[in-house]
């Protein structure tokens, strides 16, 4: 097998703020949409320190509201709406709801919720593979150390979304795998990179350091299908969703020329969250341009006289939901189990063929994975041959 690569050039660092998730249930939406539309909209800090004229002090700071936002993901999904923000916006702006909401008789599933627990944000950057055998490559030492995770595949990086009680371990496994602070680039990179013998095993064969077991990414994925098959966990696939990959257009020259396709973008994901589609998954970061992952009906609401939205239309996406509620929020393997599947191709040598490409997206109580179009019968052949069906629109 080829030598796999990605933590090999992978510049990684952690998004310097606490962070909450929150799930909303499909059926409590409506009463969240003003926080979700405060959330495009932020108060800018700067505003806070504005001077007798109400200018502010500093007119360098954010060209855009949303640039505030250390890291943002809005998703919604056939499953539930979910959202990871700044623990200060969570508190600021959803609090008030729940607070204000009697709690039904029913199950906590119908129940919006704000996590306990902080979490931070992992921001890697690297190439040299595709999406799917990134999204293995990055997991699997994380599974392999039992640390819980939520992952993101975006148009333009991959975040990871680890507990912050768990930021030290996170380290240590890092480490483990050759990895060290630098300085200069501020991120954790492989320093032993190029010293690495070419003819070397696969990380994905080669035992990893991990207590307890499993210490192979294809024991852990036996372990994941084993746990969904015990939870009666069965993939969905939403043939009739066709979604695309995009990301928002900004003119080089600077703050002042990009307001424009800036406020279009902002209108567009307005009309989104007021009338949702059935799928779009909204990331936000100071360091990039917005990434937007949604059906390709909802594209109309971005029609204008230049195209806002970066990426090619015409290639679509076919979403596999698994609805994750009945395990605890605490489970680990299960994002690196799906994808060592798919990407491995099974690994079984049963003759099913190669794997596909495929994309992440983690939400509060749910994991989607994207396909291509094209490989859609391959990946359901795949999944099925986990040893429990699959529920096909």
């Amino acid at each position: 097998m080829a030598q796999s690569n990605a933590l090999m050039t992978a510049q990684i660092h952690f998004v310097e703020d606490r962070l909450s998730l929150i799930h909303i249930p499909l059926n409590c939406y409506a009463r969240y949409v003003q926080p979700l539309l405060q959330l495009l909209n932020p108060v800018d800090p700067a505003d806070h320190h504005a001077n007798g004229n109400g200018a502010s002090d500093d007119d360098s700071h954010s060209a855009t509201p949303w640039d505030q936002h250390a890291f943002l993901n809005i998703s919604i999904t056939p499953i539930e709406c979910s959202v990871v923000c700044s623990k200060v916006l969570a508190q600021e702006y959803f609090a008030p709801l729940l607070a204000a909401k009697p709690k039904k008789a029913g199950t906590e599933s119908d129940q919006a919720s704000i996590s306990s627990e902080d979490f931070v944000v992992i921001s890697v950057e690297g190439e040299g593979l595709d999406a799917g055998q990134r999204v293995l490559e990055l997991t699997s030492p994380l599974a392999m150390a039992g640390i819980s995770i939520f992952f993101i595949t975006t148009y333009f990086s991959d975040y990871i979304l680890v507990p912050l009680k768990s930021r030290s371990a996170v380290i240590r496994a890092l480490e483990a795998r050759g990895f060290a602070f630098e300085k200069s680039a501020e991120a954790y990179v492989n320093v032993a990179a190029h010293h690495r013998n070419a003819s070397s095993t696969s990380s994905l064969e080669a035992p990893l350091p991990s207590t307890p077991p499993p210490t192979t990414v294809s024991e852990l994925q036996a372990r994941t299908f084993a746990l969904l098959h015990r939870r009666a966990i069965v993939p969905h696939v939403h043939r009739s969703l066709r979604l695309v990959q995009c990301a928002g257009r900004r003119d080089p020259l600077g703050a002042a020329s990009s307001s424009a396709p800036d406020l279009r973008l902002q209108i567009g994901l307005t009309r989104c969250l007021v009338h949702p589609p059935r799928f779009l998954s909204l990331t936000l970061t100071r360091s990039e341009p917005a990434s937007v992952l949604l059906e390709r009906a909802a594209l109309a609401h971005f029609r204008g006289p230049q195209d806002v939205l970066l990426g090619c239309k015409d290639d679509f996406l076919i979403p596999i939901t698994l609805n994750l509620e009945p395990l605890p929020v605490e489970a680990t393997g299960i994002v690196c189990g799906v994808a060592g599947k798919l990407v491995g191709g099974g690994g079984d040598g049963g003759g099913i063929g190669g794997g596909v490409e495929m994309s992440y997206l983690s939400t509060a109580r749910a994991g989607t994975v994207m396909v291509d179009e094209r490989d859609l019968e391959r990946a359901v052949e795949l999944l099925n041959a986990g040893e429990f069906g699959l529920d096909v629109e």
